[in-house]
């Protein structure tokens, strides 16, 4: 017996950074907006509204860089509990017609609408609910693909951005794919690329009607992957309840750090903020993890796993601390950029756990929780730990 076409929606929100910030500022919606780091220091690009992309500014860019491309650029740090906030009534939005959600960022996800389509109707009908209701509602964009499988939804989605709206059935997968570059291929990065280039192929209609053993000689094991995609296959479902699997900050310097102490002071205060990130999310992490770049962009990163999921600041400070002390050079190169990271999750019930067994995480705990209280009502820099609040004003860029 045949299987039923699966009904597989990519939803991708438009320059979602971007576009939180001018919902709430409505007078930069005519200006290219950027959001990230400042073009005075060394920060990235993290988000660019489509205006700014016309100068060429793009995601991972460095901001003196975008500053050079569009001069007249509206340069803001980035908010995350706000992009946070609003990525949680979007995926309420989605819950509405299906549980299968699979959350791929902030602002992104896979939705699985098949056994939906007995009570709302068809998968068309069902993803133009969600785009218009995103719209009414949160006055932000979404660019919408729907399709048999996730490969498919995806590439959909993103070929009329920005608010698109792309279906592709299966009796048109061959004619929607034929036409496009090998590179919208998953996997296909610079250098398999050029190999297809060698080769001649330079569309995905192309790459299909190659024969397979040459497939195999040239591209190996990855060659079956990929031209299973070619002809449309894509059997991997949607994950319904994934989740982050970590929270992490990070900052770049406006200029290289030797100092350790300085050093130190800039990794508590990143811990104080991943900490507070843990809490409001309900979350406890076992895997504490440090990321050093040196100036000469040389990146290394370290981690520990602690005897029990924590969200107390002390714990994790603890834990950071000594990878940075024991676990990186004696005399350290200029640094860059550092970064704070914890994975592993439990659920909110481990911190509980915590609490009862362990009387000293119970005080910090205490500690904790007073300070988010103040920090949630007078800011994030009302309070700001030990050396941390040294460093809390000095010139830095996430």
């Amino acid at each position: 017996m045949q299987r039923a076409p699966r009904a597989i929606l990519h939803v991708d929100m438009d320059a979602f950074y971007a576009s939180v910030e001018i919902r709430e500022r409505p007078e930069l919606s005519d200006k290219p907006v950027i959001v990230g780091g400042t073009p005075e220091g060394r920060g990235v690009v993290c988000a660019a509204n489509y205006i700014a992309r016309r100068y060429g500014v793009h995601s991972a860019m460095p901001a003196g860089m975008a500053r050079r491309l569009c001069p007249q650029g509206v340069f803001l740090r980035p908010r995350h509990d706000l992009y946070a906030q609003v990525s949680r009534a979007i995926h309420a939005i989605f819950e509405r017609y299906t549980p299968q959600v699979e959350p791929l960022s902030l602002d992104e996800a896979f939705l699985d609408v098949s056994a939906s389509e007995a009570l709302f109707g068809p998968a068309e009908h069902i993803a133009r609910c969600i785009k218009d209701a995103i719209r009414s509602e949160l006055q932000l964009v979404a660019s919408v693909g729907v399709a048999p499988n996730k490969f498919l939804a995806k590439i959909a989605s993103d070929i009329d951005k920005p608010d698109g709206f792309k279906i592709v059935t299966a009796a048109e997968v061959h004619a929607f794919l034929d036409p496009l570059p090998v590179s919208r291929l998953w996997g296909v990065g610079k250098v398999t690329e050029q190999a297809f280039q060698r080769l001649g192929i330079r569309t995905i209609g192309q790459f299909r009607g190659y024969p397979a053993a040459l497939v195999r000689e040239h591209f190996g094991n990855a060659g079956a992957h990929l031209l299973a995609l070619a002809h449309g296959r894509d059997e991997r479902p949607v994950e319904a309840g994934r989740e982050a699997k970590s929270i992490s900050h990070e900052t770049t310097f406006a200029r290289d750090i030797t100092d350790r102490e300085v050093l130190l002071a800039w990794l508590l205060d990143l811990t104080d903020q991943v900490a507070g990130r843990l809490r409001a999310h309900g979350l406890a992490g076992r895997t504490v993890q440090i990321k050093v770049r040196y100036g000469d962009f040389t990146t290394i990163t370290r981690s520990r796993s602690l005897g029990a999921p924590t969200a107390v600041t002390d714990v994790l400070w603890r834990a950071a601390r000594e990878l940075f002390e024991s676990r990186l050079p004696a005399r350290l190169p200029p640094v860059r950029l550092l970064g704070m990271g914890v994975s592993g999750f439990d659920a909110a019930e481990a911190v509980q756990g915590e609490l009862i067994t362990a009387p000293t995480p119970a005080r910090q705990a205490q500690l904790d929780a007073v300070t988010d209280s103040i920090r949630a009502r007078f800011g994030p820099d009302a309070l700001a730990r030990g050396a941390a609040a040294r460093i809390r004003r000095r010139p830095r860029e996430a």
